[in-house]
């Protein structure tokens, strides 16, 4: 329980940030960004996993990239349901989709150390 606490704290900082850098990406505050990163986890322990079984063949033809789409599509989606999160077209879903990953993944390492 501890551990997903802190997994959704960073998330919700790593979004606060990236939000700053990126254009078209805007979160109001750090407790929009923390409800941001809880619909997030639900989306990608939910929905992800159906999206990624209906597009398969494209997944499997695009060697894995098209899971990039499905991820900037899934903060989309939480941008269209959070009322302080906006989300202003593709791009920057996927420019913020890809910018989280890295973090995650780099202090996933940081971390195993």
């Amino acid at each position: 329980m501890k551990e997903i606490l802190i997994t959704l704290i960073v998330n919700a900082a790593l979004i606060l940030v990236f939000s700053k850098i990126l254009p078209g990406i805007q979160v109001k505050s750090f407790a929009t960004a923390f409800v941001v990163a809880i619909l997030m986890a639900l989306l990608n322990s939910f929905v992800k996993p159906l999206l990624i079984f209906l597009t398969f063949p494209v997944t499997l033809i695009t060697l894995g990239l098209f899971i990039l789409v499905i991820n900037a599509f899934l903060i989309w989606l939480a941008g269209q349901l959070i009322k302080d999160f906006k989300v202003n077209g593709f791009w920057p879903a996927l420019f913020m989709g890809i910018f989280i990953s890295l973090a995650n993944w780099i202090l996933g390492l940081s971390l195993t150390l």
